[in-house]
Formats: structure tokens, C-alpha cells, sequence
């Protein structure tokens, strides 16, 4: 009845945030009581052979499956198994060489109680994360990680709000120390996430993008503004690479430096040598350089176009839109 008469917008405000200050006081608590523990089972699921099996059931069973995906994404073989289905055929997926992660505020669901046997036979390690440090679940693992929760946060007592976030964030904190061990950098990451935003910044090179060989805009020096400007029409970058006799690059000339020579000069512009016209000290970059650091240069430099050379020679050109079109930008 007392939760009914809960009505105005305000009071329903307060309801939300009570919710969050304590399932907020509950993790912080946990990480005042956490042990050594934590470590120990850190190290052991990294120098684990075979794959961390995350088991789980019910609510603990959704963040179990949260669990595994982050370990899976930092380089750490895992698979989630459910309590209930591992005893109908799935348990043939366990090796010795296994991590088992448990995952259960009760320590105690027929499930999961049923499965405890079946790992110790197989000599597979066993780690807990429980609410009930006395449970079977915790008598029977290896190492066990303290999940107890005073208060679940909702109106009821009933549905599992503190305990499941509890048992992911101690989740994310083994994944996080399992991260240090192994040095996972950026670029490790990224291997495991090339379809991703970030496997994209991490992984495409300038030349995965630049315009090459017959899109490269490129004039000798010695030609007027006139000639530039129909390969700068044709190549569709807004600008023309401008090369020696030895094809080793002196400038670039760009349609915001047609425009500047016009206002000084108006239609003899046209008629103007490109190596008068043209901008001597063009911002380049490596061909092997992340697209994203080209994406850096552009908007430091507030320029939409760079050139990418090899050995002083103009390999390739790439446009801010490529950038774009390719998820980078």
C-alpha cells in the first residue's frame, strides 16, 4: 500500500536515486571487505590453459553471461554455461583444464548445487562469486569471492538489484586485473573488435583509405594554375599534389589557394605558374599512420586533405570525407 501512494514526480525522483545510493553503498562496501582472494583468482583464470566456464542461473545467469563477454573480448577464452542446462548434455563442454566462475548470491539453487561434483571430478578449478560465504557453492570452490549484499535497493526486497550489480562489477574487477597481467594494449583490443568503432580508429591504416595511382592528383612543376586546376577538377579531392622532376614532392595547391590567389590576382590567376601559387610546406603523413591520426592532423591544422608520402614521393591522397565514409571521422 506504501508503495502506491507513491504519486508525484518528485517522490518517485527520490525513489530512483534511494535505488542508486544504495546499490552505490553496497559496492562500496565490498570493495573496503575484498581479500587477496581476488588476485588469486585473477591469476589463476590468466594462467589457465583451457577457457573460463562462466556458470549462472536466473538474474546471476544474465550477468554471468555479461561476465564472459568481457573476459572474451580481452583476449581470455570463455563461455558461458547454464546451471540448469549442464546437466542435460552441455556439461560435455568442460575440460580439466578449465576455469569454472560461479556465479550465485544463494550459493545454493539445486542447479548449481548439482553441478559441483561433476567439476571437482574433472579436476577443474573452481572460483565463486556468492552472497552466502557458507553456501555449498563456496564450500566446494577454490577461491571464493565475497558478494554479500545487505539491502537489494527495491520497494519489495525481493528482486535482485544490489547482489546482480555487485556480481558485476566484481566480474569487471577480475577482468580488470586480468587485464594488467596480460599488458593488453589499444591495439590488442582492437583485434578483438575489428567490426567495432574502435577496431576501425585501431586498425585502418592511411593506406586502407588514400587515393592511389591514377586517383592521385599529381601535375609537374612548370604547369600553370590553369592546367593544375583541370586535375584538381577531375580527381575529385580539391586539390594537386605538385612533384619535381623526380617526382619527389614541393607542394600542394588546393581550392582554398584558388580562391586566395584570384582575390589578389582575379582571372590571372589562371595564367599564374602553379610553383608561384602553390603551398610549399604541405602537411603530410605516412602511409602506414592510423587513419585517425590523419583525422588529428586535419582538425588541428583545420585542413580537409592530406598527402601521404613514401621517401619524399607523393604515395597516395586522402580526403576528410573518406575519413568519414570509412567510420573513422
Amino acid at each position: 500500500m506504501g508503495i502506491a501512494l507513491l504519486r508525484t514526480d518528485s517522490e518517485l525522483l527520490e525513489a530512483a536515486r534511494e535505488l542508486m545510493r544504495t546499490e552505490a553503498g553496497e559496492i562500496l562496501s565490498a570493495s573496503d571487505r575484498l581479500t587477496p582472494d581476488i588476485v588469486k583468482a585473477a591469476r589463476l583464470i590468466y594462467s589457465c590453459r583451457g577457457r573460463v566456464v562462466v556458470v549462472g542461473l536466473g538474474k546471476s545467469g544474465h550477468v554471468g553471461r555479461k561476465i564472459s563477454a568481457t573476459l572474451a573480448s580481452l583476449g581470455t577464452p570463455s563461455f558461458f554455461l547454464h546451471a540448469a542446462e549442464a546437466s542435460h548434455g552441455d556439461l560435455g563442454m568442460v575440460r580439466s583444464e578449465d576455469v569454472g566462475l560461479f556465479i550465485s548470491n544463494s550459493g545454493s539453487s539445486p542447479e548449481m548445487s548439482a553441478l559441483l561434483p561433476h567439476f571437482r571430478r574433472l579436476g577443474a578449478k573452481m572460483i565463486a562469486i556468492t552472497g552466502v560465504m557458507t553456501s555449498p557453492l563456496a564450500e566446494y570452490s577454490d577461491i571464493v569471492l565475497n558478494a554479500h549484499v545487505e539491502s537489494e535497493g527495491d520497494p519489495l526486497q525481493l528482486a535482485p538489484m544490489s547482489s546482480t550489480t555487485l556480481e558485476l562489477v566484481i566480474g569487471d574487477a577480475l577482468a580488470t586485473i586480468i587485464t594488467i597481467l596480460r599488458g593488453l594494449k589499444r591495439e590488442d583490443f582492437a583485434l578483438f573488435h575489428p567490426g567495432g568503432a574502435l577496431g576501425r580508429k585501431l586498425l585502418t591504416r592511411v593506406r586502407d583509405v588514400m587515393g592511389t595511382g591514377e586517383s592521385l592528383p599529381v601535375v609537374h612543376e612548370g604547369v600553370s594554375v590553369k592546367d593544375a586546376l583541370f586535375v584538381i577538377t577531375s580527381k575529385g579531392y580539391g586539390a594537386v599534389c605538385i612533384v619535381d622532376i623526380e617526382e619527389r614532392l614541393t607542394g600542394i595547391f588546393t581550392d582554398g589557394d584558388l580562391r586566395r590567389l584570384m582575390e589578389r590576382l582575379g582571372t590571372g590567376a589562371f595564367n599564374a605558374m602553379i610553383q608561384d601559387a602553390m603551398t610549399t610546406t604541405p602537411k603530410t603523413i605516412s602511409p602506414d599512420a592510423l587513419a585517425a591520426e590523419a583525422v588529428r592532423i586535419m582538425e588541428q591544422e583545420q585542413i580537409s586533405v592530406l598527402v601521404a608520402v613514401e621517401d619524399g614521393k607523393p604515395a597516395g591522397i586522402i580526403h576528410i570525407h573518406e575519413l568519414l565514409k570509412a567510420g573513422i571521422a
